[in-house]
């Protein structure tokens, strides 16, 4: 297993999941992915903390480069994750899993009847803000531009959401906070750019949807993906269009992004995986 620079993804930089079954009071993501990682090493999984830089799937067994040494595979499970756009702000990064989040629904819980703040124009920002708004006392939606770029149903339900402000042609130019005696965020400072006034709002948390990047660059041209770079699978499979190649998790997966429906596929792809080496060995 090639786990990357990074092992562990985007649950590294997640501090409490609350939805993964079998955690009744919750776990830091940092401290699921050592369960996970202990989990497989117990089955003879040998790990290594290197990235694949090159692959060839033209001819089996694949090859595969990580910088220049070669491995052969005769079956290949992709599971490189994505990764969240962010605002490119220090400030995101000091306080990443401490009132910055990119996942509602991993995170909204934490901000029960307080007030936040969502960044972002699309369905992910709508979708974001509506699920927000049941649980937080306000919302407050900023956009760079003067109209969205969602569907026209997303909008409508949060321009009609009474606890759901928008403010327009504007952008978070700074995350302000505490970070002593605990790291919180305590507000954020905003620009309008039609009036170029610089604004500070009190809020807990901050909200990144500008979308999500799957880290599938290394497959460009290799494999089937969608306009965004997602990996095409077989329906109700994890099978790509390289026979012997399977791709699991939030690089092929656009719509759920949740720890449990990643290993939920996890699983299919090794079953997936494990069925065409014994097809392939009994012929």
């Amino acid at each position: 297993m090639f786990a990357g620079l990074e092992p562990g993804g985007q649950l590294m930089i997640t501090t409490d999941v609350e939805n993964y079954p079998g955690f009744p009071e919750g776990i830091l993501g940092p401290e699921m992915m050592d369960l996970f990682r202990r989990q497989v090493e117990r089955f003879g999984t040998v790990i290594h903390p290197r990235e694949i830089t090159k692959v060839d799937f033209s001819q089996r067994p694949f090859r595969l480069w990580s910088d220049d040494e070669e491995f052969l595979a005769r079956s290949v499970i992709i599971s490189t994750g994505a990764s969240a756009k962010w605002l490119g702000l220090p400030s995101e990064i000091t306080f990443g899993g401490f009132g910055v989040s990119a996942c509602a629904t991993c995170d909204g819980f934490f901000f029960r009847n307080k007030e936040i703040v969502v960044v972002g124009g699309g369905d992910t920002a709508m979708e974001e803000a509506h699920y927000l708004a049941k649980l937080v006392s306000k919302v407050t939606l900023i956009h760079r531009r003067g109209e969205f770029r969602a569907s026209k149903i997303m909008q409508d339900r949060v321009l009609n959401d009474p606890k759901i402000e928008v403010l327009w042609n504007s952008a978070v130019e700074e995350i302000l906070g505490e970070t002593d005696p605990v790291k919180k965020v305590t507000g954020v400072r905003i620009r309008n750019f039609a009036t170029n006034e610089v604004s500070e709002r009190p809020v807990s948390g901050v909200f990144i949807a500008i979308g999500h990047k799957p880290n599938s660059d290394l497959f460009k041209g290799v494999l089937e993906m969608d306009d965004v770079g997602y990996l095409r699978t077989v329906p109700g499979s994890t099978r790509t269009n390289v026979a012997g190649v399977f791709a699991a998790g939030d690089v092929a997966d656009s719509i759920y992004r949740q720890a449990v429906t990643a290993a939920g596929t996890g699983c299919m792809a090794a079953i997936d995986a494990e069925r065409f080496l014994s097809l392939e060995a009994s012929h």
